[in-house]
């Protein structure tokens, strides 16, 4: 083993910073499942089906999940093999060094935190919607920050409310965490169950012709990307939740048994999901009907079955919920994974004896996040996320080939299968999916990742771990 694996072994080992192994291969699927089943069926299929893909949104998520399948396989071995908490980040210190992994630790930081922020800021139109039916419904001027599009309101107080309350379950432990977690896992299912009972019968064939009314590939008249692939690169967003799997190792029974068995059934389930649901929702009512904020409970309004709809609208409340509880998670163990290695302050990788879990990190990123949810609007929270992701895939997809060439003698418990042409076909689809989002994205991608490397080069490089144990 290279000195870079022993010192990377070390730092985990370390009384310090140890976490309680409670989490089973099923309660990781269910983590999974949480976190990828929310924003993809419930908000995004409509978007990418009225503007990008018509009917072929059904093609859109099998696209994104097959570039994600070649991810996950990838992220599979790297968790059975390399192990650590930092998911993405972890890999690519054993794959590339530290700058690389930092690089990919800013990008990630981004990447769980504004889609925490995004979905609690979407969570709360859903909510409010539901207190309106009550007759309770807050004040507009409560429901959205101040620079929100159509006029401004105070602040987003469900919002900033609903993330306080997972910073509190999260501090409080990650079991406790999942069995809530699982439970809310159960009722989102439900709410699925019920769209494709009432959707399965009343499909009209005729919704889905055009099936392909904007091709594969084009550009609007604005030159806005378009079609079945630009649909893939939005959608992408929905399969974040296998990658929040892979930060639990150090929380795993069985690390090398449960993570990749949580990796892969929660895609498998989740995508196979994406595809009926999307498929029903363009068959039940025109594709150009479903650009709204919540076109699983608008396509069963607009078919008459109210009550359906209204039990569906609860769902996605405790969906989204589930959604931000998970990516939450993952982005203290990202961070406190940073930590650990010099390459933030150590203040931020600190367990709490009673708990053993990271309240500092767990306390400051709900703050921060509550603001960002608050006050900031839902588009421009959400235009980073997936180049963010599609970016950490391809690291890992090429830490698993730069391995087998560097490390080949490394333990494998689990092997990709299909060798290295696996991890090569991940680096290629998920790299395409990063060219068929808009120019802005790279633009703003690129100013996050130059403000990351001033941190590096200014702190990190001189607290780094690694460099204090080789001096």
């Amino acid at each position: 083993m290279s000195d870079l694996f022993r010192k990377k072994a070390v730092a985990y080992d370390d009384a310090e910073f140890g976490m309680k192994r409670v989490l089973s291969a099923l309660d990781l699927t269910l983590l999974g499942i949480g976190a990828i089943i929310g924003t993809g069926i419930f908000v995004l299929t409509g978007h990418a089906a009225a503007t990008q893909s018509g009917p072929a949104v059904v093609l859109s998520f099998l696209v994104a999940g097959v570039a994600c399948a070649f991810a996950a396989l990838s992220y599979s071995e790297l968790a059975a093999s390399v192990g650590g908490s930092g998911s993405a980040y972890g890999y690519s210190y054993a794959a590339f060094g530290e700058l690389i992994a930092w690089i990919i630790a800013w990008d990630l930081i981004l990447e769980y935190g504004v889609s925490v922020a995004a979905v609690a800021n979407g969570w709360s139109g859903y909510f409010n919607n539901a207190l309106t039916a009550m007759g309770i419904g807050l004040p507009e001027q409560f429901t959205k920050g101040p620079f929100a599009e159509g006029g401004g309101g105070i602040v987003n107080l469900p919002a900033i409310i609903v993330i306080l309350i997972l910073m509190v379950l999260l501090i409080i432990g990650v079991k406790e965490t999942a069995r809530i977690n699982a439970a809310a896992v159960a009722i989102k299912l439900l709410a699925v169950a019920i769209f494709v009972g009432v959707a399965i019968f009343n499909v009209h064939p005729a919704n889905w012709s055009p099936f392909l009314p904007f091709g594969w590939f084009g550009h609007d008249g604005a030159g806005k990307p378009i079609g079945v692939l630009a649909g893939a690169s939005l959608v992408f967003f929905a399969y974040v939740g296998f990658d929040a799997v892979s930060t639990a190792v150090e929380e795993a029974r069985e690390p090398q048994r449960d993570v990749p068995v949580g990796i892969l059934s929660a895609l498998g389930f989740c995508t196979t999901i994406y595809v009926i649901v999307s498929a029903l929702m363009t068959g039940i009512v025109p594709y150009t009907s479903l650009n709204v904020s919540s076109p699983a409970s608008e396509a069963l309004l607009l078919i008459g079955h109210d009550t359906a709809a209204g039990l569906v609208a609860t769902g996605v409340i405790f969906g989204l919920t589930t959604v931000m509880l998970v990516l939450y998670y993952g982005l203290t163990r990202i961070i406190t994974s940073v930590s650990r290695d010099g390459l933030l302050p150590p203040y931020f990788s600190a367990v709490n004896e009673r708990t053993r879990t990271p309240v500092r990190t767990t306390v400051l990123t709900g703050v921060v996040m509550a603001i960002m949810a608050g006050f900031i609007p839902l588009g421009i929270l959400a235009e980073l996320v997936n180049i963010g992701t599609l970016v950490a895939f391809v690291l890992v997809c090429g830490g698993v080939i730069m391995l087998r060439r560097s490390h080949p003698d490394l333990p494998r418990p689990f092997k990709t299968p299909g060798g290295i042409l696996t991890p090569v076909l991940g680096v290629l689809s998920c790299g395409a999916l990063i060219v068929f989002l808009p120019w802005e994205t790279h633009l703003r991608f690129i100013l996050w990742l130059a403000a990351g490397l001033i941190i590096y080069f200014t702190y990190s490089i001189k607290h780094s771990r690694l460099a204090s144990t080789s001096t």
